[in-house]
């Protein structure tokens, strides 16, 4: 790694914390531990030497509450009840536990596990304009089960609104904070976050629009093994528009000419399975924007991850020329 967080000493930290806790699990010594992705948590692919996977969860700290993170599982679990997606199932401790801990110098991880699955994350030689289509499908059913779905009592998560997505209590941090951006840059984005402001206050907040959502659909949280689709990662689930699912699954990706392709293929979808008006299509661009700036603020208050470091100045500059195209579309004056 080449980031000062997440240098050889941190993951080895982070990998003997692990390792203390396996047991909890019924894991013997013999199991072996391997890195498979990093960003806001770490997870790690843990093997038995009887050949059997399980798959753990770090999280990073002051970030989710325990609260947080026991309502993400609940809402998993009851999806894999009532069979609405194929996803992970999280696998409780021994002693019946979902969530457990180690200590980390002066703080603590939180530590959840989920069954291994397997499958690949699809990509554009993989027919990805299909896939997006069962997408919007099994998007829908997810917001159908989640307005129906009962709640515990003290379930709570994070609200994704303008607010907290990049306006004044944003989760990620502040776009204006990401290098690349020059002072005409900032002030296209300006008007671009006034514009999006006006259009998701003016689209509104009702329980037919606005509900729980994953939040983070986009390929790398998705699973392909022949023609089943499989949705990972509930780690950003909340409450948010449900359009901004959409958004999401296109992260890292807004700027690609495939887009318009699946956004056809995932309203089709969608419409296949639930009621996805004329309104609620036209505001997809709007999120789609939301998102790329919300994006922009994690790169920026993320800079030792891989992810964040593999894109670069590049993709800010990339959020400015988007924006400078979406103040065109919508009429305004631009500042070039």
């Amino acid at each position: 790694m080449c980031s000062a967080l997440y240098d050889d000493a941190f993951l080895s930290r982070l990998t003997a914390g692990l390792t203390a806790v396996l047991p909890a699990w019924g894991l013997d010594e013999g199991t072996t531990l391997r890195l498979l992705t990093i960003s806001e948590n770490a997870t790690f692919l843990a093997e038995e030497p009887d050949g059997r996977r399980i798959i753990f969860r770090v999280h990073r700290p002051d970030y989710h509450t325990d609260a947080e993170i026991r309502a993400e599982l609940a809402w998993i679990s009851a999806l894999a009840r009532d069979q609405v997606v194929v996803t992970p199932a999280p696998i409780p401790a021994l002693d019946g536990r979902l969530l457990l801990a180690f200590p980390d110098g002066e703080t603590e991880r939180l530590v959840v596990a989920f069954t291994y699955m397997q499958g690949c994350e699809p990509d554009a030689g993989s027919d990805l304009v299909r896939w997006y289509g069962h997408l919007g499908e099994i998007t829908a059913r997810l917001h159908l089960h989640a307005g129906s779905w009962t709640r515990p009592p003290d379930f709570t998560r994070k609200i994704w609104d303008f607010g907290t997505i990049i306006g004044a209590k944003a989760h990620w941090g502040d776009w204006r904070r990401a290098a690349g951006l020059d002072a005409a840059g900032t002030a296209v984005l300006e008007q671009v976050a006034v514009l999006l402001n006006d259009q998701t206050g003016f689209y509104g907040h009702e329980p037919h629009r606005f509900g729980l959502v994953h939040c983070d659909m986009r390929a790398a949280n998705l699973l392909v093994e022949g023609d089943r689709l499989a949705v990972i990662d509930f780690d950003d689930c909340g409450l948010s528009w449900y359009g901004y699912d959409f958004a999401a699954s296109i992260s890292f990706m807004e700027h690609e000419p495939c887009v318009p392709a699946l956004t056809q293929a995932w309203v089709q979808g969608y419409r296949r399975v639930a009621r996805f008006s004329a309104e609620d299509e036209a505001m997809l661009p709007v999120f789609v924007m939301l998102r790329r700036l919300q994006l922009t603020a994690w790169i920026a208050s993320h800079g030792e991850t891989p992810t964040a470091q593999a894109l670069g100045d590049d993709y800010a500059r990339g959020t400015v020329a988007l924006g400078v195209e979406y103040l065109r579309q919508y009429a305004l004056e631009s500042v070039l």
